[in-house]
């Protein structure tokens, strides 16, 4: 299983679109709060439409919860603009997870530092100027790249 996580996101439609993307891939959600939002919110659900009842998601009061719970990811790769190291560059196992910050800031100093550099990613600009891509574009991209290794759609398909 992939885990996808996200640390104190804002948007509601980036977390529905996620969410959506989540079940789709039969992936694990996490949302570690707080939230930007109430999850109630009605972009959530129309970003996410029917696919949230679908949805494997756990929510975390906070990251030491988050990383205390018997759900949560063997392995973890934060993507960040402020890495060297390519997401393409990883090959990833069963029960890792894909780490995102929030829209406005990312994920915090101490966050990139718990991790280290050998677990920070980028998804590759060719425009260094432009800031970054928005986040469910991010964990879209992600993702895929990891569904692509494993091949797993296919398989049940």
């Amino acid at each position: 299983m992939l885990h996808v996580v996200l640390f104190r996101p804002e948007i509601p439609q980036n977390t529905g679109n996620i969410g959506r993307l989540c079940a789709l891939t039969r992936s694990r959600l996490h949302l570690i709060h707080p939230l930007g939002f109430r999850i109630t919110d009605r972009h959530l659900k129309r970003s996410g439409m029917d696919y949230w009842k679908s949805l494997d998601v756990l929510h975390h009061d906070d990251w030491e919860s988050f990383q205390k719970h018997p759900g949560a990811p063997r392995r973890l790769w934060l993507l960040t603009t402020k890495a060297e190291k390519s997401y393409w560059d990883v090959k990833y196992a069963d029960e890792d997870g894909l780490l995102f910050g929030n829209e406005s800031s990312g994920a915090p100093a101490w966050l990139h530092e718990t991790l280290g550099e050998s677990h920070r990613l980028r998804i590759p600009q060719p425009d260094p100027a432009l800031r970054s891509l928005n986040l469910s574009t991010a964990a879209g991209i992600a993702v895929y790249e990891v569904m692509r290794q494993w091949r797993t759609l296919e398989a049940k398909a």
